[in-house]
């Protein structure tokens, strides 16, 4: 790596900023503090390509969704209404095809792009149009899409300042980009710092802040981006909290993606199977929301 290599790597993804401090190591990587916007990122990692990296990351195990995740989706998807015009949605990222499935049924013309390989095919299977590869290399017409999504994906991706501004010329003029990603200024990371089990680097790259990814958005075109923040994990944070140990550097966060998805779709799907439980979880949604404490960014940014 060269010496301005080393340096960009330093450099706050979120806002350009070169004030981070390292804060501590996760799996052999120092992890930085944006002083600017409090984004937390590594600030080195393997020089490799997103598809190098999750070629395998799909199998039968992570290709299937609980029954709630659909439901979840149908909701959400109903909130694009507004925005349908040329009736076209792409889903960056789209894995297992299950926001394609929920986009589709609502009348959208939906199309996915993944680096994936496995899930590619899978989608492709389901009957869905899907690049496999890079968004920048996808090359799709300017203003061509109503909404684009990306359920956790910013964090992964080495440049999402790239990838943000290339999701802004995609979109029509009034058009929407839907995210979500987790919050580096959440419950969890404040109580639990590298600690806690999103905190993966090499496949978790930065967390944003409330801020930082505020100042991206807007940065890239976004004029007047609605970012919430939403949910927490208690199990974790008493766990982390009660034997106060590091967990295992295993390469992703000592629990494991596919352990943690795991492990937050049962928490989610305990809260949602009565009247009683949504309630207890949209007003605690609430709270977080009004704290700005949430573990979890969601983005309505409108072109």
């Amino acid at each position: 790596m060269t010496q301005h290599d080393e340096q960009h790597k330093q450099r706050c993804p979120a806002c350009d900023s070169g004030t981070g401090t390292q804060v501590g190591q996760k799996n052999g990587v120092s992890m930085l503090r944006c002083q600017n916007c409090a984004t937390l990122y590594a600030m080195n990692y393997p020089e490799s390509s997103s598809s190098d990296n999750y070629e395998g990351y799909y199998d039968e195990h992570n290709l299937t969704v609980p029954a709630f995740v659909h439901r979840q989706l149908r909701t959400i998807i109903a909130r694009f209404d507004p925005f349908r015009q040329t009736n076209r949605l792409l889903d960056i990222g789209c894995g297992s095809g299950v926001l394609l499935k929920a986009a589709c049924a609502a009348g959208w013309e939906a199309e996915g792009l993944e680096v994936s390989g496995p899930a590619v095919k899978h989608i492709r299977g389901m009957g869905f149009t899907v690049f496999h590869g890079e968004l920048a290399d996808a090359l799709y017409p300017t203003a061509h899409f109503d909404v684009v999504t990306a359920s956790e994906l910013l964090e992964h991706v080495p440049d999402p300042q790239a990838l943000v501004a290339e999701v802004v010329r995609i979109l029509r003029p009034g058009g929407l980009f839907w995210a979500t990603t987790p919050h580096g200024r959440g419950a969890s990371a404040r109580l639990l710092g590298t600690r806690w089990s999103v905190v993966c680097p090499p496949e978790h790259l930065h967390l944003f802040s409330l801020s930082g990814m505020r100042g991206l958005l807007k940065t890239a075109g976004f004029s007047h981006p609605r970012i919430l923040t939403h949910g927490v994990n208690p199990f974790e944070i008493w766990s982390a909290v009660r034997n106060r140990r590091q967990p295992a550097e295993n390469g992703a966060g000592g629990e494991g993606e596919h352990d943690r998805v795991a492990s937050s779709y049962q928490l989610n799907e305990m809260f949602t199977k009565n009247q009683l439980t949504r309630a207890l979880k949209a007003t605690f949604n609430g709270v977080l929301g009004l704290t700005r404490m949430g573990d979890s960014l969601k983005i309505w940014a409108v072109k």
